[in-house]
């Protein structure tokens, strides 16, 4: 597996985490009062962003983003949705130029 393709399993798994963690396990916590889903899923998003900004690291220099892309999507690893989005428009690989 190349590199840009783990950074999009990556963006994805994070986001997805991101929005268990807010829409699920949060609301289990706080109105049902069974905070295992907090205590499981906090640290599984925290691993995933942590790797998530590691990877945007790797994958600028593959995907050539400038450094203001880069520190859009490091902020969007703070933003439940966005690396949806990261990882939809961003993280394509150039394409090889069409032979003649």
């Amino acid at each position: 597996m190349d590199i840009v393709r783990a950074f999009r399993v990556v963006s994805i798994a994070e986001a997805v985490s991101f929005l268990v963690l807010l829409l699920i396990a949060m609301p289990l916590k706080y109105m049902a009062d069974a905070p295992a889903g907090v205590q499981v899923m906090g640290p599984l998003h925290g691993v995933l962003f942590l790797a998530y900004v590691g990877m945007v690291f790797f994958v600028r220099e593959n995907l050539h983003w400038s450094t203001g892309r880069t520190v859009l999507a490091l902020g969007a690893g703070v933003l439940p949705v966005a690396p949806f989005l990261v990882e939809h428009f961003w993280a394509r690989p150039a394409e090889a130029p069409a032979r003649a």
